[in-house]
């Protein structure tokens, strides 16, 4: 028994001096930072403008790879089998990362199959509309949803996905039937919304900076607490009359589970450091995205609430399990 511990406590410290090596080499290669989602959306603006800095900051190239499909399931999966070594990460938001994991009976990954890095920040998503759909208000929203149930199409990023459960939150809010409409990303149902095929979609200032500049849509609302400072002409919904109904986007890093701690803390450190350089400040800003950084234990435990909060819209049958 006496030889058998020494040789668990070799290895063990033989392990974590590996990790350490491998921290202070780290990274020896090209970093694969998958986003899930399609190019332009939120997630790949901002992963990009992240990106960027890590790479000039850490000396090696951080590739994004856009890997869209099934909600976000596609490129998350394809972290959560990937080496847990740091060279491969996941670019994480609700859809993949919370939201399909409950929503679906037979996921393919769990929550326990990634390790949280660092939460990078938020944005609320704005109720956002075609031109060519009457209603001018969240309140007309409603009044026009009960005259005519189920005849509303509002469009998400697909099933799971951060606006699919705001479409959600804001139905069981207001009682209306819609059509909902999954897409593969936030892009082309922008693109559809603006030819008027599309009515509705709930998505961030960062994905439809170029519509609402263009004016070839409008913005009804933000399904927030309170007004941003990005559009602080936009009223809140419940400001309209629409209660319970707030919902954000968040983004943050995580790697396979099982990544060396010593990585994982030198991605932490860099992240935060790339998020706090005055010119990603300020770009950040103008997309209306609040920053958050901080460890990455703040990141797990601020994804445990996200889940909670989904685990009580399940239950209220806000969203169906698939």
């Amino acid at each position: 028994m006496r030889a058998t511990l020494i040789v668990v406590i070799g290895l063990f410290a033989a392990g974590a001096a590996w990790a350490q090596d491998a921290a202070k080499n780290y990274p020896s290669r090209p970093v694969r930072w998958i986003i899930p989602f399609t190019p332009g959306a939120s997630n790949d603006i901002i992963g990009r403008l992240v990106a960027g800095k890590l790479s000039e900051q850490l000396g090696q190239q951080f590739i994004i790879d856009n890997r869209p499909g099934a909600g976000g399931i596609v490129g998350a999966e394809t972290v959560a089998r990937a080496n847990p070594d740091g060279y491969t990460l996941l670019l994480t938001n609700p859809g993949p990362s919370v939201n399909n994991i409950l929503l679906r009976k037979s996921p393919p990954y769990k929550m326990a199959d990634f390790a949280p890095i660092v939460w990078m920040g938020y944005t609320p998503f704005y109720v956002m509309a075609s031109l060519s759909f009457p209603p001018k208000t969240a309140r007309e929203i409603v009044d026009y949803g009960k005259a005519n149930p189920g005849k509303i199409s509002w469009a998400s990023s697909g099933l799971g996905s951060g606006p699919h459960i705001a479409l959600s939150v804001f139905t069981l809010s207001t009682g209306i039937k819609v059509t909902h409409v999954p897409y593969k990303g936030t892009v082309q149902p922008l693109i559809d919304m603006v030819g008027g095929q599309i009515q509705l979609l709930s998505t961030t200032t960062v994905s439809a900076e170029a519509q609402i500049k263009a004016g070839r849509i409008k913005v009804l609302a933000v399904q927030a607490k309170k007004r941003t400072p990005v559009m602080p002409q936009i009223p809140t919904l419940e400001e309209q009359g629409v209660k319970n109904a707030e919902a954000i986007v968040w983004f943050g890093m995580s790697a396979p589970a099982k990544t060396p701690r010593p990585i994982m803390d030198r991605l932490n450190r860099e992240v935060n450091k790339a998020l706090a350089l005055p010119d990603v400040k300020q770009r950040l800003d103008q997309l209306g995205l609040e920053i958050e950084g901080g460890t990455t234990e703040k990141f797990e435990a601020f994804m445990k609430s996200q889940a909670a909060r989904l685990t009580e819209l399940i239950k209220a049958g806000a969203v169906q399990v698939e």
